[in-house]
């Protein structure tokens, strides 16, 4: 999924951005994200013969979350960017949507491990 989402991060930048703005771009790069992961864990837990307890995956969920957000915070570090800017970006007041991201990593393996294919 870390390739996918640093894929999806060039797409964002080089393409999507410069042909329909900043903040559609944001949009239409958060969506393409969250649809990836869905088929990304869709996949993996169709195709393992592990069965899962729920716990299990909650923690498989919360851990794909605290990897992903500790990441964007570690990399934001590197570059400078101020904490108050990162926490922005998951302000869903001001129109940001990158919540969704979280949000999907943490409860798609619930979604696919439990419920779909349990």
């Amino acid at each position: 999924m870390a390739v996918v989402a640093v894929a999806n991060g060039g797409l964002r930048e080089t393409l999507l951005i410069p042909r329909v703005g900043e903040y559609a771009g944001h949009v239409l790069s958060t969506a393409l994200l969250v649809t990836a992961i869905l088929l990304i864990s869709a996949l993996y837990f169709r195709g393992t013969g592990i069965a899962y307890t729920w716990a299990e995956l909650l923690l498989v969920g919360a851990g794909w979350t605290v990897l992903t957000v500790g990441f964007e915070f570690l990399v934001g570090y590197v570059e400078g960017t101020p904490v108050s800017v990162t926490l922005g970006q998951y302000n869903v007041l001001a129109g940001q949507v990158w919540i969704a991201v979280p949000l999907t990593l943490c409860c798609s393996p619930l979604l696919f491990g439990w419920y779909v294919f349990g």
